[in-house]
């Protein structure tokens, strides 16, 4: 993570404004100055759950809820070698599941929802997931979150991943003050083109995991800061900021 001191020495009140929501115009474009700053900070901006096929990606998305992807990681290698098909998880026992998975939270509730979602991909689609939201949203503990993150990269369809850190940083960014994920989507969707929609929720992402903490972000070491409204929320002294860089926060 490179410093910008250069770009943080400002005085709080100079920070940038947010727009106001009629401006559409100036909203898409102060959003797209954001977006090409991200692009230059985060090129290799990705998904950061290990995965070979789509049913591994869903599996390992199902997982990743109130649980770090570096945990799930940990969790999957061992799961999917005993489980590497659909009718596997459709036919397994949900104690076994449990076992495989108990570190990563609330595995009872998500051992059962992998294992129906499971049940149902083989009574309906073959065994093979779907390349479609309305399809993934239809499956048993798949919310549109997990389905955008699918479709994005397993499927090459674009797709907005709306998570704490994707709500956080736009919010703070001014592009919509909702908190509701599905009105968030819909108001960043006209924002950005279509086709950035899953390399805009990677750059979001790796930036609030690594810069925009939730508690304190790092302000003084931020790459956006000359654009961004919430500049001033966490330390602006570059030296300070960069003791909060370095570790990836899940928060």
């Amino acid at each position: 993570m490179r410093l910008h001191s250069t770009l943080v020495d400002m005085p709080r009140a100079a920070r940038p404004k947010a727009i106001d929501g009629a401006d559409m115009a100036a909203k898409r474009r102060a959003a797209r100055r954001i977006f090409a700053v991200l692009t230059q900070e985060y090129p290799d901006a990705h998904c950061e759950l290990d995965f070979e096929n789509p049913l591994q990606l869903l599996v390992a998305t199902m997982l990743s809820a109130q649980c770090t992807d570096r945990r799930v990681n940990l969790v999957t290698p061992g799961l999917f070698a005993r489980y590497p098909e659909a009718a596997d998880f459709a036919s397994a026992s949900q104690s076994d599941v449990e076992d495989f998975i108990r570190s990563t939270g609330f595995f009872r509730m998500k051992a059962a929802n992998i294992i129906a979602m499971a049940q149902v991909l083989c009574e309906k689609h073959g065994g093979d997931v779907p390349a479609s939201l309305e399809a993934l949203t239809a499956l048993p503990g798949v919310g549109r979150k997990t389905a955008n993150v699918v479709l994005g990269n397993a499927f090459d369809v674009p797709g907005l991943t709306v998570d704490t850190h994707f709500g956080r940083l736009v919010r703070r960014f001014g592009w919509t003050t909702q908190s509701d994920p599905e009105k968030v989507e819909a108001e960043v969707a006209q924002l950005i083109p279509k086709k950035d929609w899953t390399h805009l929720s990677h750059r979001l992402i790796w930036h609030g995991r690594r810069v925009c903490h939730a508690r304190k972000p790092a302000c003084g070491a931020c790459p956006i800061a000359r654009l961004c409204p919430a500049f001033g929320t966490g330390p602006t002294d570059p030296e300070q900021a960069a003791r909060l860089l370095g570790s990836v926060s899940s928060a």
